[in-house]
């Protein structure tokens, strides 16, 4: 069975860090792109980074580049997000996706309708 689970969330002040965590089972991540997105209360699901196949294209939506890392651990089966320099504008809750259709994808494609299966998400809260 196909599985994404995402883990890391929580609590945090403005200014720190979290690192997210994707995990698949029934399938191995480092043959597909995988993406992140975001949907905060109230507000549509966004784009926040996404990374091919290789591992050598990434993308970040602009608001979180310089902040941001992907990253890829292909021995564990996992997909990261690292999240630095936290504002109450990221408080969302964080997905992790990918599709069939991006089998050995070197280029990772923003949209969101590119991408089909979904994890359940985790919640990120920044606060004071």
């Amino acid at each position: 069975q196909v599985r994404l689970v995402e883990s890391g969330g929580g609590l945090m002040q403005p200014g720190g860090s979290l690192r997210l965590s994707c995990a698949a089972s029934g399938f191995a991540l480092a043959d597909y792109a995988i993406g992140w997105f975001r949907q905060a209360p109230g507000k549509e699901r966004e784009g926040v980074s996404c990374i091919g196949s290789s591992a050598d294209n990434t993308y970040y939506a602009d608001s979180m580049k310089g902040r941001f890392t992907i990253s890829r651990d292909n021995a564990e089966n996992k997909v990261y997000l690292q999240m630095n320099s936290l504002t109450p504008e990221d408080t969302a809750v964080y997905y992790c996706t990918f599709d069939p259709s991006l089998y050995r994808a070197y280029v990772c494609p923003p949209d969101i309708y590119k991408y089909g299966s979904w994890g359940q998400g985790t919640e990120v809260t920044v606060s004071s």
